[in-house]
């Protein structure tokens, strides 16, 4: 079984699929690990670091010659993988809704296609779950991208010239990104804030010590969808929702938002009006920017102004903290693979519940039914 891990080739992304980590624990499987050169530079791994871990490092035709599962941060454009065989498994962030045709592509290759991101949201797939490790790191770096642009300090300072307010923070959207922004924003010492659709994440936003902000006299309404996340929201709803957003709103420094819905586009929370009614220097991280924004006026990979208010819309945050990212993303890959390994046949073997989950592509059609269906 020969796993090969393949530099990533998408603008901007500084990931990598597999540490030395990873590598040493795929080989005590009995694996036989093939890395592309420079494959981890942007991630501060060295090729001989991979080779030290018993790795053979070589260029891209090498790793991928005769590999059996092929381990990529974003899916990598068919022509890019130079003709592998019949069955190949390739694991990775595959976009399955964006990129339908290169699904397609991978299909027509006779590749297996396996979208981590489609991994279901079950107790014991949490340690495989991308987007969770991902977006974790997300939150935390909204924050310190807010603190960049912030012209003013975070925490109170009681000082002998007087006193300096804490800055206020609203968060948008209570998923993993989402609270690791609150957590993030009150270990910094701002005054946190914080609404969901979902009204579960009342708790979980008071146990991190911020202010819950939710909509009330709503019945009927908690905005829950399958796997935990969130659904869009009634005509009702979305008035009452907007009318609370305003009110709070133009009393906040910083808002982070990180609304998503599966296969659509992200829905507005913020509108140009109420970007309107915040104070100059405020700051706006829009963490949904690449599925279109919740902010109007956000622009993917800038960082724009409004009303004297930046709104920033960094593309692929979590490969701004590349190191990290890759640490959790190739262990999410590892635990996955590890989890269905078997012995005997020295390769995994996916259940149904998992693998049907995940699944794209198998032999030369589209089979993953949420695709089949969208």
């Amino acid at each position: 079984m020969k796993i090969a891990v393949i530099r990533e080739l998408a603008p901007g992304e500084r990931r990598v699929a597999a540490t030395p980590e990873t590598v040493k624990k795929f080989i005590a499987l009995g694996a036989s690990v093939s890395v592309e050169a420079g494959a981890g530079i942007s991630a501060s791994i060295a090729d001989a670091d991979y080779a030290a871990a018993g790795a053979s490092v070589g260029d891209r035709a090498a790793a991928l010659k005769d590999a059996d599962i092929v381990l990529s941060v974003q899916g990598p454009a068919v022509d890019s993988l130079g003709g592998q065989k019949p069955g190949a498994w390739l694991v990775a962030g595959l976009n399955p809704f964006g990129e339908r045709a290169r699904v397609d592509a991978y299909a027509a290759a006779g590749l297996e296609a396996l979208a981590m991101e489609f991994m279901p949201r079950i107790t014991r797939a949490q340690s495989m779950d991308i987007l969770s490790s991902q977006s974790n790191l997300s939150g935390y770096k909204a924050v310190l991208d807010a603190a960049s642009e912030y012209d003013r300090a975070f925490p109170m300072m009681m000082t002998a010239a007087g006193t300096i307010s804490a800055a206020k923070v609203f968060v948008m959207g209570v998923g993993v990104a989402g609270l690791q922004a609150i957590a993030t924003a009150r270990r910094l010492g701002a005054q946190v804030s914080a609404t969901d659709v979902r009204s579960a994440t009342k708790e979980q936003i008071e146990s991190l010590g911020a202010k819950p902000i939710f909509v009330e006299n709503v019945k009927g309404i908690e905005g829950e969808g399958s796997g935990g996340y969130a659904t869009e929201m009634s005509e009702e709803y979305q008035k009452a929702q907007a009318e609370l957003v305003s009110s709070h709103i133009a009393k906040q420094d910083i808002v982070i938002t990180t609304a998503l819905i599966p296969g659509r586009s992200a829905p507005r929370l913020i509108s140009d009006a109420q970007i309107a009614t915040m104070r100059p220097g405020s700051v706006i991280v829009d963490l949904a920017v690449e599925q279109g924004g919740n902010v109007e006026g956000a622009v993917a990979g800038e960082v724009v102004e409004r009303h004297g208010v930046k709104i920033v819309g960094h593309r692929n945050v979590p490969s701004r903290l590349a190191a990290d990212a890759s640490a959790l993303f190739s262990r999410n890959l590892y635990n996955f693979l590890s989890a269905f390994w078997d012995k005997e046949k020295g390769a995994p073997e996916l259940d149904e519940e998992i693998g049907n989950a995940i699944r794209l592509t198998k032999d030369g059609k589209v089979v993953n039914e949420r695709l089949l269906s969208n």
